[in-house]
């Protein structure tokens, strides 16, 4: 009797304890989610100037590589401040990113480096409503590669934006002289468009890469938080090291081009021919340096903080801010192959987010269920046990 009455009592605390499990959360966005995609949207400038750096006259291709890299040291302020605080609240233990990782970041910072080198090739060569709408296509790459290292699993949304996004600036090659500059030769044109696509697939490959190397070389978390490692984001002074030791070992790589290009000599001929005067080419070199660091730091943060994929898809989100830009400052001709190249991606973008929408929906309705399954089993397993003799 005392056994039965022993088990009777625990069923009935499982019934009970059951239902007060709390439901689970509805899906929002992490602060540092929609933080880091402001700075993306922030960083839309970056592109534009460098366009306007070539319109009116530069030249030099490791130079604008560097812009796109060189920004990192605004990030030691903000970063010695958080430092500074978690030493200051008794966080002493890691700080700073762990050798592996650090090794990791500079190697990818390097290769980054030659990204930004053949993107800077085709940005001298295509409209900025060209090559913007060629660089929407590393969407299609990181979605690859990510499905290869880091075990993407493709919905049907997204597999749709992926060939949207894909198809649209193939657009921009039907017929001969579709989003061709007039008086543009058709070998520089094309070459460009090559290049543009280049750019687009060594980016769409970086961009996992930070996520397995944060993966498997970032600090896991012991003890009670490590059972909610895949929801809870690192720290954003891990974003910004992270940005600051990819940028650093790219400014070097950047650096040794230009010296053996000669770039250094040239800088202050060229600040003297150029079209905007040479006070307006330093300030179009800063503010540019500025802009990308922002788009940068916010790429960071979102493959830190959430995934590769969606930085992909917010580097797509840049394409009708930079046709707005183009059109208006630099009044670039916007064509019906541009429109429908457009559309057709801004298509794919509406699918990946809506795509995401429903797949939430979807994992939370199933928790519910499963939530609802063990409420009713523990409910049944009690009323068995209090009916037994």
């Amino acid at each position: 009797m005392a056994t039965t009455a022993a088990s009777s009592s625990s069923a009935m605390q499982q019934a009970d304890q059951a239902p007060t499990a709390s439901p689970p959360a509805r899906y929002r966005p992490s602060p540092l989610v929609i933080f880091s995609a402001c700075l993306v949207l922030l960083g839309a400038g970056g592109p534009l100037l460098l366009r306007v750096y070539f319109v009116h006259g530069g030249r030099r291709l490791w130079l604008s590589a560097l812009l796109q890299l060189s920004g990192w040291p605004l990030l030691l302020p903000p970063l010695c401040v958080s430092l500074f605080r978690n030493r200051r609240h008794g966080i002493v233990d890691n700080l700073l990113l762990p050798p592996r990782l650090a090794g990791a970041a500079a190697v990818l910072g390097c290769f980054y480096a030659l990204s930004c080198f053949v993107y800077a090739m085709g940005s001298q060569a295509l409209p900025l409503s060209t090559s913007s709408l060629l660089l929407a296509t590393q969407l299609a790459f990181t979605a690859v590669f990510a499905l290869l290292f880091v075990g993407l699993r493709l919905t049907p949304f997204s597999a749709n934006a992926v060939f949207l996004l894909t198809i649209g600036p193939a657009v921009l090659g039907v017929g001969p002289g579709s989003g061709k500059p007039a008086g543009e030769p058709a070998k520089a044109y094309w070459t460009g468009f090559c290049e543009a696509i280049a750019a687009a697939a060594l980016a769409g490959l970086v961009l996992p890469l930070v996520e397995v190397a944060m993966e498997r070389y970032g600090r896991k978390p012991t003890g009670p938080a490590a059972s909610s490692a895949r929801v809870a984001p690192p720290p954003y002074s891990t974003v910004m090291q992270m940005q600051a030791v990819m940028g650093a070992a790219g400014t070097m790589v950047c650096l040794l081009g230009m010296s053996i290009k000669g770039d250094f000599g040239a800088l202050t001929s060229e600040a003297a021919e150029f079209g905007l005067g040479k006070n307006n080419y330093y300030l179009v070199l800063v503010w540019d340096a500025v802009s990308w660091q922002l788009l940068n730091l916010g790429i960071m943060g979102l493959i830190t903080c959430a995934s590769s994929l969606l930085a992909g898809i917010m580097i797509a989100v840049l394409l009708p801010l930079s046709e707005i830009l183009a059109v208006m400052f630099l009044h670039e001709k916007f064509d019906g192959p541009k429109g429908i190249a457009l559309v057709l991606s801004l298509w794919g973008f509406a699918s990946y987010i809506y795509g995401e929408k429903a797949q939430k929906k979807q994992e939370v309705r199933k928790s519910e269920l499963l939530l609802l399954q063990q409420q009713q089993v523990a409910k049944k397993t009690g009323d068995l046990e209090l009916a037994a003799p």
